[in-house]
């Protein structure tokens, strides 16, 4: 008994004054249980004693429960019922300023608490629901009238749980299990095992460019990558935290954040290394001249992340969760460890390359017109917008199952099958792929479409188990009848709703909304100029239109299936991310480049400034497609359509860092910067004429 259960003693080896009699770890709270119900146990104890557990743990880990020991009548029965209780509120007690639940019963529930108070003054009276202790307070005087408080260093979250417990108590109806079932993946298991062998390969793939674009310093590179993958995986796992397509969203937006903080770095300790600075200089001028585009890039991304997480639900809060963690762990592991890596290098005369033969002249000396040619790239976006815009309104988005709801089988077969294979069969018939998982055993599925989900015909249910009965055909045999198979095969089948409820949809709104807003004035605030925060949002604005009215446009003709669903969603904020990103280092050249040439024409200034950044903007963009385009191509039909998505945003954000952002704020400055410039010279030709006259 006491290897499980440690009895609730002071350091002297006595019993503490409480209804506590001991307190067990989680896992072996159902031995202690096991012990307790012997016969020859029960025996022993009281018969009004009754053990009930804690509902929460009382330590800082959760881990550890109270076990208490209550006396109940004779019949069994608690001294007061919960139906007695008629309201119950949390509120502060206006001497200690704790939070207190206060509670009022009826005529009769005061008559006996008055006579329950009395008679345990001193003693504690346990509150427990479902055989759960939820509190266990202190009787201190009578309590007459039938209002009293309940204090215990309640936070406002728990006093409120308490209150919603004493008013639940009024409620007669116990909570029963009535079915439960344990649900496979979404993804089958071969679904998982294409998508991390391809993730394996794609980010070998990236372990093996960057050594080819940087050489040395690709190595440096690949360890700081390396050890990002590491903490992230390690975080999430000391976090419990669920992986989930829109997590692995997030993941690969922070791979490619923290390829793009080395690339951002290396390009300019080259940068330093061409003005003729020496290694040890130029290292550390590299990184001192990156920190602001890095930074800048990265908190911008983690504001987002953190609203996302704040006002987010569901896949929108995995999403922020893995992101969140993943900036500040790329930040550690390309800023720290590469820099401690230099360091050793130097220290020791070790020779560092940023560059091969191949790679040592590219994006040199790159004049491409941006500025002058941003009409141009206003009418190519403008014509993809419309023409997307247009396709929403008339022809829509393939809603999935987690907006539309659908058909719901149960299906039990005489042998075990695989998921994947049920998808593919059933997508001919369908039209599409359904969603396919194991339902309790490997031998019973659970098959959800959305197939004539709008006919409201009365031979639309049967059709469709007809064409369910004809795409399983090649796993349960030819010679199954229809009958057959709806008697001894389909177990249920019903029509269930959205997953998605409309509160993750409005959450999802407000959380972009106010991530906008906060972007806009963190970008306002750094840069001392409205104009860039409207470039950053417009061209967030354009990505976003442009993937949704392309994933309109596309999903009659594409050979996978471009569904709407919480992974499309991730997608979503995963451009949202990256655009953010990509545009911003942007901006902070610009930024550069106007202190130190203030009195250059802007247009020249504008292009220069996304030139210099071309090198950084390739590679991150490169390597980051070069992921997502493996995991495309050799994860599986099951993820495609995701993957898609993300490949559309990397395309689309890296130029609208290009074509659309900086153009829009050289045109929203543009006026403002010519006009003030002519005022400046009037008032030297001005001058100079008084000048003139007066030396005269």
């Amino acid at each position: 008994m006491f290897a499980v259960l440690v009895p609730y003693l002071d350091k002297r080896n006595q019993p503490i004054n409480s209804a506590a009699v001991g307190f067990a770890h989680m896992k072996d709270t159902a031995e202690v249980d096991r012990i307790l119900a012997m016969k020859q146990i029960k025996s022993i104890f009281p018969k009004e004693m009754r053990l009930k557990w804690a509902e929460k743990a009382f330590d800082k880990k959760g881990e550890l429960f109270k076990l208490y020991a209550l006396k109940a009548k004779r019949a069994g029965k608690p001294a007061l019922e919960g139906d007695v209780v008629v309201n119950a509120r949390e509120q502060t007690d206006p001497v200690t300023g704790q939070w207190e639940v206060s509670m009022n019963m009826n005529a009769e529930g005061a008559q006996k608490w008055a006579l329950i108070t009395k008679e345990n003054i001193g003693r504690q009276i346990a509150i427990v629901l479902d055989n759960y202790v939820y509190s266990s307070p202190v009787v201190n005087a009578e309590i007459k009238g039938g209002s009293s408080s309940i204090s215990g260093h309640f936070s406002q979250e728990e006093a409120k749980d308490l209150a919603n417990i004493l008013k639940s108590g009024k409620l007669q109806a116990p909570a029963l299990i009535i079915e439960e079932q344990v649900v496979g993946p979404s993804l089958g298991q071969q679904a998982v095992n294409h998508g991390m062998l391809s993730f394996i390969f794609a980010f070998l793939l990236i372990l093996v460019y960057m050594i080819f674009f940087y050489k040395t310093a690709g190595y440096i590179a690949d360890v700081a990558l390396l050890a990002n993958i590491f903490l992230i995986f390690g975080v999430l796992a000391s976090l419990h935290a669920v992986l989930t397509l829109p997590g692995i969203a997030g993941i690969v937006l922070t791979i490619g954040m923290s390829v793009d903080a080395n690339v951002l770095i290396y390009e300019r300790i080259k940068e330093e290394l061409a003005l003729g600075k020496g290694l040890k200089l130029a290292v550390q001028d590299g990184y001192k001249n990156a920190y602001s585009a890095i930074i800048d890039s990265n908190l911008t991304t983690l504001i987002t992340g953190i609203i996302l997480f704040i006002f987010g639900h569901g896949p929108i809060k995995g999403f922020a969760t893995t992101l969140i963690i993943g900036i500040l762990t790329s930040l550690f592991s390309a800023i720290f460890i590469t820099r401690l890596i230099f360091t050793s290098r130097l220290a020791k005369n070790k020779k560092t390359e940023f560059y091969t033969r191949f790679t040592k002249n590219a994006f040199k000396n790159t004049k491409i017109d941006f500025i002058g040619k941003r009409k141009i790239f206003y009418a190519i976006s403008g014509t993809i917008i419309i023409l997307g815009l247009g396709s929403l309104f008339t022809n829509g988005l393939n809603y999935g199952v987690d907006f539309k709801g659908g058909r719901t089988f149960v299906v039990k077969f005489h042998h075990p099958v695989v998921t994947q294979d049920i998808a593919n069969d059933l997508k001919v018939l369908f039209g599409e792929a359904p969603e396919v998982k194991t339902y309790g055993t490997s031998d019973q599925v659970k098959i959800i479409t959305k197939f004539m989900l709008n006919n409201k015909s009365q031979d639309a249910d049967n059709i469709v188990e007809q064409k369910l009965y004809e795409g399983l055909k090649p796993v349960i045999g030819p010679d199954v009848t229809l009958d057959e198979f709806l008697s001894d095969y389909r177990e249920s089948s019903h029509k269930v709703g959205p997953t998605i409820a409309d509160d993750i949809k409005v959450a999802a709104l407000w959380a972009i909304v106010f991530s906008l807003i906060a972007i806009f004035l963190y970008i306002f605030i750094r840069f001392r100029n409205w104009q860039f925060g409207l470039g950053a949002i417009a061209a967030l604005a354009h990505d976003v239109l442009i993937v949704i009215g392309l994933f309109s446009l596309l999903y009659n003709f594409m050979p996978f299936s471009l569904e709407v669903n919480q992974a499309f969603v991730a997608a979503i904020l995963t451009v949202v991310g990256y655009s953010v990103n990509d545009t911003v280092v942007v901006f902070d050249r610009i930024r550069e480049y106007l202190q130190f040439s203030k009195t250059r024409e802007k247009k020249i200034l504008y292009n220069n400034a996304l030139n210099s950044t071309l090198s950084r903007t390739f590679n991150t963009s490169m390597s980051t497609f070069i992921v997502l385009l493996a995991i495309f191509i050799f994860g599986g039909e099951a993820i495609q359509g995701f993957v898609f998505a993300l490949l559309l945003g990397i395309v689309v954000g890296t130029y609208s860092s290009l074509f659309i952002a900086t153009p829009i704020v050289y045109d929203s400055v543009r006026h403002k910067v010519t006009e003030s410039v002519s005022k400046k010279k009037n008032r030297e030709y001005l001058g100079s004429k008084k000048k003139n006259k007066d030396n005269k």
